[in-house]
């Protein structure tokens, strides 16, 4: 696969940044309730609230949608997020509860679209986990007996049944959610929010937050604002404050990137007519996905861990496009020929116990966070929950099933710079096993 002329951006390649972009806070200023960051977590958060007749202030550092939430693959989970298995096996009574958000979460997403009227691209047509080896299909069978048990809308088939590419084994497909253009969906949120009574102030970073006779200071370059109530919703940025639990989550940096258009008459060939995306069954996942501008977005493969605030804005290294590329030509060997077009990257929050969270800090500050990979249908819900407590004063049951009530969380062994390059080292070495039966059993076969 070609990689000779990739386009390397430190945004999204999925959209050009806004025009609009609004001024920054200038001077102090008073509200009901302020929101910090501007991803789908925060921006549906301040939505929900101006919705609700709440005086809501939202602070963004670049411009809202700056970060993950437009450089995701686009796809829509309707069941949870991190190792299933593992989940199962140490929260096992959750499981239902966790299954119902992930469904509820993609129905949320689906309500925006045509409430706000967001043309996104949007297509329901569910997420397979795909195997490329008997042993991932060993896994997605458990996996699927996993989340029926727990009531997921999910079907096990194999590729054929499922329409999936012929370069994978099998599945398992989720029935509820699909795929989108997270940039445009994004910008659809971003355009409902400033259409809405919220103050929106981008350029406008968050240096330091803290309490102040029962009331949340904001500190910024130009100015500060002191609200009754604060909504933390920075995701991976949000270890950059001390009133920031310790330890609450942990920020990788993940790749996406694009192929140039691919003849429809090629795709075609691929067998890929449900136009589900894809995740693989490794620790560290790949993902493909087709568009509706004939290319194929695909990722990750390999994670990389943030070790020092603020996080850096970069762009994807070469050395994991190559390997991406790889990939891609190992699962679509008759597009081997096809060259990349453009490669971004963006920072995601992973929990320790893979669990999406949301808490309180005091009776004051809120936050949710690291939806571990599937925050574009759970931040945006996520946020219009935490509203709802806010106005309400309770707590739906989805807001009370990842509820924490003692901000204390373990340090997160396996998400070192240690323990992710071993997790990338297992998963090459059992390709390597697996490519090597497959040739096998291709030799072997009259």
């Amino acid at each position: 696969m070609k990689t000779d002329n990739v386009e390397y951006t430190t945004f999204t390649g999925w959209i050009d940044p806004p025009a609009d972009i609004r001024s920054a806070l200038r001077g102090d200023l008073a509200c009901e309730v302020a929101v910090v960051g501007g991803g789908l977590g925060g921006m549906s958060t301040a939505l929900r609230l101006a919705e609700r007749g709440r005086d809501v202030v939202l602070l963004e550092a670049e411009f809202c949608g700056h970060g993950a939430s437009s450089r995701n693959a686009g796809q829509v989970a309707g069941a949870p997020g991190g190792d299933l298995q593992l989940l199962n096996l140490l929260h096992r009574a959750k499981m239902p509860g966790l299954i119902r958000l992930a469904e509820r979460a993609a129905h949320h997403v689906e309500d925006l679209i045509t409430t706000h009227g967001i043309d996104c691209d949007y297509e329901p047509t569910g997420n397979c986990f795909a195997a490329v080896s008997r042993g991932q299909m060993g896994r997605v069978r458990r996996v699927t007996k996993i989340l029926q048990r727990a009531g997921c809308q999910v079907e096990l088939g194999t590729s054929e049944e499922l329409g999936i590419p012929r370069g994978f084994l099998g599945g398992m497909r989720e029935k509820v959610g699909g795929m989108l253009n997270p940039g445009l969906f994004t910008l659809g949120v971003r355009r409902a929010l400033l259409g809405s009574s919220a103050r929106v102030f981008e350029r406008t970073k968050v240096t330091d937050v803290t309490r102040d006779r029962g009331q949340v200071v904001l500190t910024t370059a130009r100015g500060k604002v002191r609200a009754d109530k604060v909504v933390l919703a920075t995701n991976a940025y949000a270890g950059e404050w001390d009133i920031t639990p310790p330890r609450l989550a942990v920020p990788l940096y993940v790749a996406e990137v694009e192929t140039e258009p691919i003849d429809p008459a090629r795709l075609a060939a691929l067998g890929w007519t449900s136009r589900s995306g894809l995740v693989t069954q490794h620790a560290i996942m790949e993902n493909y996905r087709l568009t509706p501008r004939n290319t194929i977005v695909f990722g990750v493969r390999r994670l990389q861990r943030g070790t020092t605030y603020p996080l850096p804005q970069r762009t994807p290294d070469p050395a994991l496009v190559e390997e991406l590329a790889h990939a891609f030509a190992t699962r679509f060997p008759a597009l081997s020929d096809i060259a990349i077009a453009r490669a971004w990257g963006g920072w995601i929050a992973i929990t320790s116990t893979w669990l999406p969270l949301a808490g309180q800090i005091g009776d004051t500050v809120h936050y949710s966070i690291a939806c571990n990979g599937h925050g574009l249908a759970q931040a945006p819900y996520l946020g219009s929950l935490i509203a709802d407590l806010i106005v309400d004063g309770e707590r739906h049951e989805d807001l009370d099933g990842v509820w924490k009530k003692n901000p204390a969380f373990p340090r997160p062994v396996m998400m070192s710079p240690l323990g992710l390059r071993t997790i990338w080292a297992v998963d090459r070495f059992n390709d390597l096993i697996n490519g090597s039966r497959n040739n096998a059993r291709r030799a072997t076969t009259p």
